[in-house]
């Protein structure tokens, strides 16, 4: 997987490897004479970004798992509030980081920044082979099961349609990000406006009665016979896991406009709207539906819709699936940038590091999880393996924010355009660790066999990155493949 030099010439950028493979010539075309990821990412398209990321189908289907281990209403909302401020504890943390350390790449460069390129590698590793696939295709199942429901109700949606949609969904996502960045951005905005009004079209007639009067849902929410103490860490996972996605700015820094001002300002206007959005569309629930309401559904906003809405909740299905669509899309953008990042350091095969000579795309970058994604979508057990993974995010998103620490005694004259009280990532970094002991506490089989899966970075790092005796006819036919590709998807490396 390490890039080997084959051509006298060659540059070193940002920490990668000197020199690259021999590449055809640039356009004449190509905007401004020169092949870039350019800056196009806006505060708008930045807090489109990380709302657009966050807010998936499960606001829409099942909140219920934070009421369930809360034991009553009020609670519940109290729940959802702490993870919102814990979450926008983490995303402060990361402004930081994004702000003293302006390359790409999320978890992966502030790891290898912190902690050097192993511990780096196991966390791209488990990225690359499950997490992101896997993760992808379930969002897209999602989509492709709320696309198609309008069209059979009552009746269930055929499995093999859902799968077809599904495809077609992970399609367009890989080709429209292949594309345009432009237009990527253009359509995660409009995306977002979409989850926000349908987010609006339950909080506002869910509003309406609640100061009409209709508030016997709340009544006894505290009531302490209710409330599950030994329940409330489990609440907390849940609530965290509603939240995760507030870091996918920070995926995609050398493409802000001006990120030290811009990457603070977009996670701080995102959590604020996220938040209340959550807490607000969760008492609309509460207002219309009973706690047991709740917890029996299949699909809250669709039971809502149908009690407030009447026919016109024929139309929920279509927003959960355009909320899907906007997770896919903004996902697939920022963890792109993290494989292109981890190509440039010579952690992948280089051509992931190169960009379409018109486009201006990472084009090898998007396209890398499509065929595991596919595979995964129709052979893989997706679900078991997301089950395996889950707890690998909080494990590394809280070594990430212990970097932040460890690098103000190891690196205290960095820049620090944006700087938290370190209280907050010590906070932050302590509330990942204890969801990943409550992980191998209540799920020790799944969680154990997720950390084996993890530990294959291990020696994947020593066979790949460290040891490079590679016979020179495998050598010859690895350049040889890489020329092939990069010809092929018409990419060349970028310039800077």
């Amino acid at each position: 997987m390490t890039r080997k030099s084959v051509s006298v010439e060659g540059t070193k950028q940002n920490g990668a490897h000197q020199g690259y493979n021999v590449a055809p010539k640039e356009d004449a075309n190509a905007a401004n004479g020169k092949v870039e990821l350019k800056k196009k990412v806006t505060l708008l398209r930045g807090v489109s970004i990380i709302i657009g990321t966050i807010i998936g189908a499960g606001i829409f289907i099942s909140p219920k798992g934070i009421l369930k281990h809360s034991g009553s209403v009020g609670m519940s909302l109290v729940v959802w509030i702490a993870c919102g401020v814990l979450s926008l504890f983490g995303a402060l943390c990361y402004a930081e980081l994004g702000t003293s350390i302006t390359k790409s790449g999320g978890h992966y460069t502030y790891i290898l920044e912190a902690f050097g390129p192993q511990m780096a590698f196991i966390r791209l590793w488990s990225d690359l082979i499950a997490i992101r696939p896997a993760g992808l295709a379930v969002i897209s199942l999602a989509f492709g099961q709320y696309i198609l429901e309008p069209l059979f109700m009552p009746c269930g949606v055929p499995e093999i349609a859902i799968k077809l949609a599904t495809s077609i969904g992970i399609t367009s996502v890989m080709y429209l990000n292949s594309m345009s960045t432009s237009w990527t951005n253009r359509i995660q905005i409009f995306l977002t406006f979409c989850k926000l009004l349908a987010i609006a079209i339950i909080i506002v007639p869910g509003l309406y009665l609640l100061f009409k009067g209709e508030t016997k849902n709340f009544e006894n929410a505290f009531e302490v016979s209710n409330i599950q103490l030994t329940g409330l860490p489990l609440a907390f996972y849940s609530g965290m896991y509603a939240y995760a996605g507030w870091f996918y700015l920070n995926f995609v820094t050398e493409e802000v406009e001006n990120p030290e001002r811009t990457v603070p300002l977009a996670i701080c206007i995102s959590m604020a709207i996220v938040t209340s959005c959550y807490v607000l569309t969760n008492v609309a629930y509460y207002t219309v539906m009973s706690a047991e309401q709740v917890l029996a559904s299949p699909a809250v906003a669709v039971t809502f819709a149908e009690k407030t809405m009447g026919s016109f909740s024929l139309v929920v299905p279509i927003f959960v699936a355009l909320s899907c669509y906007g997770s896919m899309n903004g996902g697939l953008f920022a963890f792109s940038r993290m494989f292109y990042v981890a190509s440039r350091e010579g952690h992948l095969p280089e051509v992931l590091s190169m960009i379409h000579v018109r486009r201006h795309t990472p084009l090898a970058a998007v396209l890398v999880l499509y065929p595991m994604t596919m595979f995964q979508l129709f052979v893989g057990d997706i679900y078991s393996l997301l089950n395996f993974m889950s707890f690998l995010r909080w494990l590394f998103i809280g070594v990430a924010v212990l970097g932040l620490i460890y690098m103000r005694y190891t690196r205290p004259d960095m820049p620090r355009p944006f700087k938290v009280p370190i209280i907050i990532p010590a906070i932050f970094s302590f509330t990942c660790f204890f969801m990943v002991f409550l992980s191998l506490y209540s799920d020790p089989v799944n969680t154990g066999i997720g950390f084996a899966i993890s530990l294959t970075g291990i020696p994947a790092y020593y066979i790949f990155i460290v040891f490079d005796r590679r016979p020179k006819w495998l050598q010859d036919g690895l350049d040889s493949f890489n020329r092939s590709i990069q010809i092929i998807l018409e990419v060349i490396p970028a310039e800077h």
